[in-house]
């Protein structure tokens, strides 16, 4: 007698099903043993207060113009850490500029995450080698913890040239922050030009990550420390991960007493940001925000509304920028204070990432952040509250699937 039909197809079900939670169960397990271990290790690093010059970069043609120029200039060394670097024809231009340098003598040594430049494949790794170049992946997947070590990765975009010069910011490095994206163009992003005696913490910070993931250690820091004169500009650098970037956050919001201008390409917070940021209203303080009105991820934008909406109702203003894509990321309270680094308003730069942001103090440097803010805003359209409560049931669709992971996103 033939096994009946259904009887199978109710067996692979119960396979099936039992495959699927013992597949999440091995999710969440992963998940919360690898944080628990990542908090663990993880250290809160300030700064206290710098002095240094600093230059803005809105555009990335003339930011990699100055870079460039820059990387070309060194003496001594240049150390790069990068979340994105692509496998296109600024990738290659990039890297070219750093086979020269490392070619005529330059210690050259470049850290780049491992899943963010994913198309950077071992044969470009070994040209790289072979012009002198160490080369070394942050964040690599590894076990135990696949799932969380596949998460969690190394955002920051820091380069340091002779310890004298350092970048930090939005940018990384692929064609469509020159705007040969057609879906992107224009890029808008922030990124600092940095001088004086701020850039010895980069140089710190670049070779805390370079000694953590690279297989040749840094045995000398002769010549990565000059002496460097103090500038202007009074500023420090604020670098998380694991979590901290959200006390970071708080702290922030907490001393705004009039206004709090964020711009930010993902706005997804915590719920303990969030609630800051109800409360900064309710006593008081105006609060604007801007995002792309057109999004370079799927579901980021859906996982935005249910915060917007509720911002909206409370007085605040929305704007969505429309003159390209907006990347920048920075947070201004009551013209005294602004932060620009590489940390999106969102769960992910909140929780997982490795993050890096500068706060600056200088009334000359904020005042002229206002006028680029003001000419993102004159980019932008204003959102309205009846445009998110106008009934859309595939935008609710997404909306909720958005919440499901928004922790991921």
């Amino acid at each position: 007698m033939k096994p009946n039909g259904g009887n199978i197809t109710m067996k692979l079900v119960f396979i099936l099903s039992g495959l699927l939670i013992l597949i999440i169960i091995w999710l969440g397990l992963d998940f919360s043993l690898g944080r628990r271990k990542h908090l663990l290790a993880a250290n809160r690093v300030e700064t206290g207060i710098l002095h240094g010059e600093f230059e803005i970069f809105t555009h990335g043609k003339e930011f990699f113009r100055d870079y460039f120029t820059e990387l070309q200039r060194a003496k001594h060394h240049i150390h790069v850490l990068y979340y994105i670097v692509k496998n296109d024809h600024l990738g290659q231009q990039f890297f070219t500029i750093l086979k020269e340098k490392a070619q005529a003598g330059v210690r050259v040594c470049l850290l780049i995450d491992r899943l963010g430049s994913l198309t950077i494949k071992k044969k470009d790794v070994r040209e790289l080698q072979d012009a002198g170049i160490q080369v070394a992946f942050s964040n690599r997947v590894k076990l135990p913890f696949l799932f969380y070590s596949s998460q969690v990765r190394n955002h920051r975009k820091i380069s340091i040239i002779d310890g004298k010069v350092g970048f930090m910011g939005g940018f990384n490095i692929g064609k469509e922050y020159i705007d040969e994206d057609p879906f992107l163009s224009p890029w808008r992003d922030y990124q600092l030009k940095i001088t004086g005696e701020g850039v010895t913490f980069l140089q710190s910070e670049f070779l805390i990550d370079w000694d953590q993931y690279a297989e040749e250690k840094h045995q000398s820091t002769d010549g990565l420390f000059p002496q460097l004169p103090k500038g202007s500009i009074r500023h420090q650098f604020i670098p998380t991960e694991a979590g901290m970037l959200e006390r970071s956050f708080i702290q922030l919001i907490k001393k705004a007493n009039q206004s709090i201008t964020i711009g930010t390409p993902y706005f997804i917070p915590s719920m303990p940001v969030f609630k800051e940021l109800l409360e900064a209203r309710q006593r008081g303080v105006s609060m604007t925000l801007i995002v792309p009105y057109n999004t370079d991820h799927i579901l980021v934008q859906e996982a935005s509304f249910r915060y917007l909406r509720r911002l909206l109702k409370e007085g605040a203003l929305v704007y969505q920028y429309q003159n390209g894509f907006y990347h920048a990321k920075t947070i201004l309270i009551d013209d005294k204070i602004c932060d620009i680094g590489s940390a999106n308003f969102d769960k992910r730069s909140l929780f997982l990432n490795k993050e890096i942001n500068c706060y600056i103090y200088d009334p000359a440097f904020i005042e002229h952040l206002q006028q680029v803010i003001h000419k993102d805003i004159l980019d932008s359209k204003p959102l309205s509250l009846a445009e998110l409560t106008r009934p859309n049931l595939w935008r609710s669709v997404k909306e909720m699937a958005a919440s499901a992971i928004s922790y991921f996103l």
